[in-house]
């Protein structure tokens, strides 16, 4: 899956931009400054950032190009964000777009001021656009903004201030806790600099996300860190040939396992299944509670989950967004009504609709693979290939198409060998679908849903939902798995009807 993906993005989205200084007179000609970084996972290189700042006629124009090259279990993939921003002097948005691309699969949004201050945002994926008109959100800063308002803080050692990050590429604002920490002297690859050490805090219910940045004496990112599934990523700023050295090798999919305690066996599976969790750091609600799983937080970073015994009122019940299409899942298109028709056929109720489409988005993705970008479900559809995010994101919008509520799932499942490893959880993602009163889940990927599936997160099959689960994958540790009739842990009773996982 790409839940890492989505953190690498936001990484390039928190980093801020080089200037060369507030404003200028209008006739000065037009400037331009590159800055160069190399990116780095537990040491390893495995890409580059680079930054090009142009400023003219009192706009202030950024592109970062983030590239990369990830590997899963053997895979090599690449992958590049680009991200513009254009603003005035003073750090007044004008104008944003994003362009995503992995493998084949590419994905952009663009984003115009009007005349009335509002914004013509067109998103495109899989070649269909979708066109939205939005209000700027109140305080919301592009990259030059941030500048500025960091500039400013670095000269007030132990201030605490809030900024209002608005992502380019996911659309979303991101309010971020910053602490000025001061002055440091700091190693990078051209040597030592005097750099400012300001540190963001971004709060979410699976855990606060910490990075480190430190900013030279224009208010420009000379270093950042930050913890990705249990490694430490780094960006550091440096000439040319050190940021466009070879990448090396580095499985992150491996990385994101976790370890089962026991095996699982198919009648395990298939049963009530409680797991002691232990999870590093302050985490709120790090799973969630849906209709067929049940978090208890028992103290001390441990939480009991329970699977099966499925029951309504677990998670709220559908909105109108959860049967709309989006740019994921594009149950409007044609292409995907008409395959979706084709595979209910004469179902007379939703319970065989669901059952009828996910049979048929098992047989209808023919290849199977790690080297496919997070694909929206009108490519599934044309070249019918992909790994479990495109059997989810392929089945929810054919759901949708008939008017049945829907939404992609995040979490991890349990494989007794993967890639030469035995007993452990992978990420995975599937469906649930509300049916007869209450969410159910679906697993085109595998066939069948069981209790062995653990849900992390859900949304609307936009790939930036998987980065809430990002950090899970290396904070989690499973202590104990047990089903209903073993008694090895106390804890609340299982509910009614746990001798059964619910399996589909």
């Amino acid at each position: 899956m790409r839940s890492l993906i989505a953190l690498l993005l936001l990484v390039l989205t928190l980093c801020p931009a080089p200037s060369l200084r507030a404003a200028v007179p209008t006739a000065e000609p037009a400037t331009t400054e590159l800055t160069w970084m190399s990116v780095r996972l537990g040491g390893r290189k495995i890409g580059h950032l680079q930054i090009e700042h142009r400023l003219e006629n009192n706009t202030v124009m950024t592109t970062q190009t983030l590239s990369i090259m990830l590997n899963r279990n053997g895979k090599s993939i690449p992958f590049t964000n680009v991200s513009r921003t254009v603003e005035t002097t003073t750090g007044e948005a004008l104008s944003f777009s994003a362009r995503t691309s992995m493998s084949a699969i590419d994905s952009t949004v663009n984003g115009e001021r009007q005349p009335d201050g509002r914004y013509k945002v067109t998103t495109t994926v899989g070649g269909a656009s979708h066109e939205t008109i939005m209000e700027w959100p109140q305080g919301a800063m592009l990259t030059e903004g941030q500048r500025l308002t960091m500039l400013a803080a670095s000269s007030h050692t132990g201030q605490h201030y809030q900024l209002l990050m608005f992502d380019p590429s996911g659309l979303q604002v991101v309010p971020v806790q910053m602490d000025v920490l001061g002055d440091e002297h700091v190693d990078l690859p051209g040597g030592t600099e005097t750099l400012n050490h300001q540190r963001q805090i971004l709060q979410q219910a699976h855990g606060n996300q910490i990075m480190d940045l430190w900013l030279d004496k224009r208010g420009q990112a000379r270093k950042g860190t930050l913890s990705m599934i249990g490694r430490q990523l780094d960006m550091l700023a440096c000439d040319e040939t050190c940021a466009m050295a070879p990448v090396q090798d580095l499985d992150m999919f491996r990385a994101a396992m976790v370890e089962s305690p026991r095996p699982l066996t198919p009648n395990l599976r298939e049963s009530f299944l409680r797991y002691r969790v232990h999870i590093k750091g302050n985490a709120t609600q790090p799973l969630i509670d849906t209709d067929e799983q049940h978090v208890f937080n028992i103290g001390n970073g441990e939480w009991f989950v329970d699977i099966g015994g499925p029951r309504s009122g677990g998670q709220p019940p559908p909105v109108e967004e959860d049967k709309l299409p989006n740019a994921w899942l594009q149950s409007d298109a044609p292409a995907v009504r008409n395959l979706a028709a084709q595979a209910v056929g004469d179902a007379s109720n939703d319970r065989q609709r669901m059952r009828r489409l996910r049979i048929f988005v098992s047989r209808y993705i023919t290849q199977h693979g790690l080297d496919i970008g997070y694909a929206s479900a009108l490519e599934v559809v044309s070249n019918r290939q992909g790994d479990c995010t495109e059997y989810a994101v392929l089945l929810a919008a054919m759901a949708r198409a008939q008017g049945i509520p829907a939404r992609v799932v995040t979490g991890m499942v349990y494989a007794d060998r993967y890639a030469n490893t035995s007993r452990v959880f992978l990420p995975h993602a599937w469906v649930q679908a509300w049916v007869e009163g209450r969410w159910q889940s679906y697993d085109s990927a595998l066939r069948r849903f069981d209790s062995t599936h653990i849900a992390l997160d859900s949304g609307d099959g936009d790939p930036w939902h998987f980065f809430n689960a990002t950090d899970l994958f290396s904070a989690m540790r499973i202590e104990e798995v047990f089903p209903y009739w073993e008694q090895s842990v106390p804890g609340p009773a299982p509910p009614p009807g746990a001798t059964s996982g619910g399996g589909r």
